[in-house]
């Protein structure tokens, strides 16, 4: 076995000798396991095997059956849409069916894919077709009548599906009216169908969250986004931070062309997948696909595939579909990367939650371009379903492709002397007893002095997103806790250069440096301080919201449940959280002593003034700025009235980019966005505030006004450095271009 293994699927073949009889009964036996499967998958959202193992299965059962189409059954998981419509919902039927799409894994497959559409067509039609990438999420219907949202469905099993209209009213990616162009009549009646998904980032977080709540935590993406849809609670879908891509449109009046129903989709609001394009021929159907490939995990969200649909609807029309896929459409899968490797033993971790977590020690092993050698576990019921044991020889692969986790176990390689794994009855960083509750999946630590909550609360409270502490990292905490320097936050507010001297590989301007990363610490809004403290529940929007809110400390701390729950973005659970916490007395003398060392405990008035120009704009940051970290950028916009996402779209109005951009600048130059460098930006933020060159009553801008003399006086190198910086990019652009021309026969 080769030390990565990328998995290539081909249709099952049936091999010599084996009997009717027998082929039949295994076919059935298929069909048992496929919908046991489709229900864990569909229903429950807890898969038990991966995508991959799913469609081997499938092939195989479909190999069998068009060997005796006679003997197949109506129900056969063949013959339908993939889907099944959940307990808890009303049903409601599709105006018209949902079908699920067929899938190839090869480019002789979409060979013959693009051989059927024409030999389904009359021998004089010229073809186009429209390349969309296959977004990783749950498919949806939106019905609009006179332009209003009326009702939202599941796929279900394409006939009839779940109506999550509550649910889906909450995720503000959906618009509640068709944006009608001026001039235009409101159509009566207009079906939009797309893909509710997860971004990686929100489904990070939510893990985190369940994590830390002691609940399972999601497979992957797809599998939150379909958890969080089905919430009998629209309160909780709400909190989840869905979105959606359209790429469907059906109404009285239809437009020719697909690519057509995409910019009319974009001009009544919505999103559309992105980088979507027309193509001529295979040709063009496999560049794509190539280049699809080489960004999509440069984007912030799953796309397992690319999407190839006839771009004439009368094209489309004339093909029709099965019983179960159209003929007209079908979707590229790429396999999935997995690597096989050794678990050499497996290791408990302690959150500063107390939460304990297992993870799998590996023999290193390249995945995604990165040497792995570690591999979640997330906790003791995940390892018992798999059968994880000590020794095994294990599968891999990226969770939401960044967080290495371990997929199955070759059970045929387990060693005689693999060793199940127990979940210890002591904390290993303070052998205090470890407790799971009823209806938690989490053990947690019963110390509230524990050791692991110190230091991972420390580590916490420096990053960069938190107080920003810069030179004060892990290694450091660590020796400051080790030498009884530091216990809690506001001890390292009273370091001084003689105690700091004290620690390893820390010299006269090492000390002098990390002294004033930290009384520059001090001057850090309310948001960021309440985000460090890590108050459960508490996110840096979350921080920033309470902030905004409350203006100060003691006024946040004064707080009721009842009234917290009302604030947007919080809820009763958020809302019950801090008020534990601040009911805590060690945490109320933390406070105190953060306060009388001169730490910002407030949050200074936002008053946005609407000619800014970036009130009311969508900005994009990407790249490595040369002065300023994206955070800080970023809340200067947002001080300014600006909305900050993660990708960029036509509704994007700037992107500010640093060097090694990537994708995001080429989707805005190709769309045409203005872009911003940070010289740029820098002016633009101060164009039109006071003389001393930041916007009043903003807190990043206060926070940088200090260093702006300085910067200007060095604007001949920063422009210098951005102008390289400019080069460097140009130059990888133009080497992956000629690296996807001389790729491009790879397909061929």
């Amino acid at each position: 076995m080769e030390e990565k293994e990328t998995v290539q699927y081909e249709p099952a073949k049936i091999k010599a000798g084996e009997t009717k009889e027998g082929l039949l009964q295994e076919a059935e036996s298929l069909r048992i396991q496929l919908r046991h499967h489709e229900y864990q998958y569909y229903v429950l959202d807890a898969p038990e095997i991966s995508d991959g193992e799913y469609d081997a299965l499938t092939n195989r059962l479909r190999a069998i059956e068009a060997l005796y189409p006679a003997e197949v059954p109506a129900d056969s998981p063949t013959r339908r849409p993939g889907g099944y419509v959940a307990p808890g919902f009303t049903q409601v039927k599709h105006m018209i069916p949902m079908l699920s799409l067929g899938n190839v894994y090869s480019a002789a497959e979409m060979e013959s894919f693009a051989l059927r559409v024409k030999a389904g067509l009359p021998s004089a039609a010229q073809v186009s077709y429209v390349m969309e990438p296959k977004i990783d999420g749950l498919a949806c219907s939106l019905i609009y009548e006179n332009g209003r949202l009326v009702r939202a469905a599941t796929r279900g099993d394409g006939e009839v599906g779940e109506n999550v209209t509550a649910n889906v009213r909450s995720i503000k990616a959906i618009p509640q009216r068709l944006q009608i162009p001026a001039g235009e009549e409101i159509p009566e009646l207009v079906d939009v169908r797309g893909e509710i998904y997860m971004s990686r980032e929100a489904f990070l977080r939510l893990n985190e969250e369940r994590s830390e709540a002691g609940e399972p935590s999601f497979a992957n993406p797809r599998n939150a986004a379909a958890g969080s849809l089905r919430q009998l609670d629209p309160a909780v879908t709400a909190k989840r931070k869905l979105s959606f891509f359209a790429y469907y449109l059906r109404g009285s009046e239809e437009s020719a062309t697909q690519a057509e129903n995409l910019k009319r989709l974009e001009a009544y609001g919505f999103t559309t997948p992105e980088y979507w394009c027309v193509v001529n021929g295979i040709e063009g159907i496999l560049r794509f696909i190539k280049e699809h490939d080489d960004r999509r995990n440069l984007l912030p969200y799953d796309t397992d595939g690319a999407v190839v649909k006839v771009n004439s609807v009368e094209q489309q029309h004339i093909l029709g579909a099965t019983g179960k896929d159209p003929r007209w459409a079908i979707a590229y899968k790429y396999p999935p990367e997995q690597a096989q490797t050794r678990l050499e033993n497996i290791v408990i971790q302690v959150g500063r939650t107390g939460v304990l977590t297992p993870a799998a020690v590996l023999t290193p092993v390249k995945l995604s371009g990165s040497t792995v050698s570690r591999a979640t576990l997330h906790n003791e019921d995940f390892i018992k379903e798999k059968d994880i044991r000590i020794g095994d020889t294990v599968i891999i692969n990226k969770a939401a492709e960044i967080i290495p986790e371990v997929l199955s176990v070759v059970k045929e390689l387990r060693p005689t002397d693999a060793v199940p794994f127990t979940m210890p009855s002591q904390c290993p960083e303070c052998d205090w007893p470890v407790v799971r509750k009823a209806g938690e999946a989490a053990y947690r630590c019963t110390n509230p002095h524990c050791p692991a909550l110190g230091r991972e609360g420390l580590i916490h409270f420096v990053s960069r997103d938190a107080m920003d502490i810069e030179g004060c990292g892990p290694s450091v905490i660590n020796q400051l806790m080790d030498k009884g320097l530091v216990r809690n936050p506001a001890d390292l507010y009273e370091l001084t250069e003689e105690k700091l001297l004290t620690l390893e590989r820390m010299g006269k301007k090492s000390a002098d440096n990390l002294l004033k990363a930290i009384e520059k610490s001090k001057k850090q809004g309310l948001d960021k301080l309440l985000f460090a403290l890590g108050i459960r529940h508490v996110g840096a929007k979350g921080g920033r919201v309470l902030a905004l809110q409350y203006g100060t400390m003691a006024a946040l701390q004064q707080a009721e449940t009842e009234a917290l729950s009302q604030v947007k973005d919080v809820g009763p659970v958020i809302a019950e959280s801090i008020v534990t916490w601040f009911a805590n007395p060690l945490n109320q003398e933390l406070v105190e002593r953060l306060t009388s060392l001169g730490v910002n405990m407030t949050m200074q008035a936002r008053t946005i003034n609407e000619s800014h120009p970036f009130y009311g704009k969508t900005m994009v940051f990407t790249g490595t700025l040369p002065t300023l970290d994206r955070a800080t950028a970023q809340t200067m916009a947002q001080d300014a009235g600006a909305k900050i996402t993660g990708s960029v779209s036509r509704k994007t109005d700037y992107v500010v980019a640093g060097a090694e951009a990537g994708s995001k600048l080429e989707k805005a130059e190709e769309l045409q966005v203005t872009i911003l460098d940070e010289k740029r930006f820098l002016e633009l933020i101060r164009g039109s505030v006071p003389a001393d060159g930041m916007k009043e009553n903003s807190p990043a801008a206060d926070n940088a006004a200090e260093e702006t003399e300085a910067k200007d006086t060095e604007a001949q190198d920063i422009e210098a450095k951005d102008s390289r910086a400019k080069d460097t990019v140009k130059a990888g652009r133009k080497q992956a271009q000629v690296r996807k021309e001389t790729e491009a026969s790879l397909f061929d």
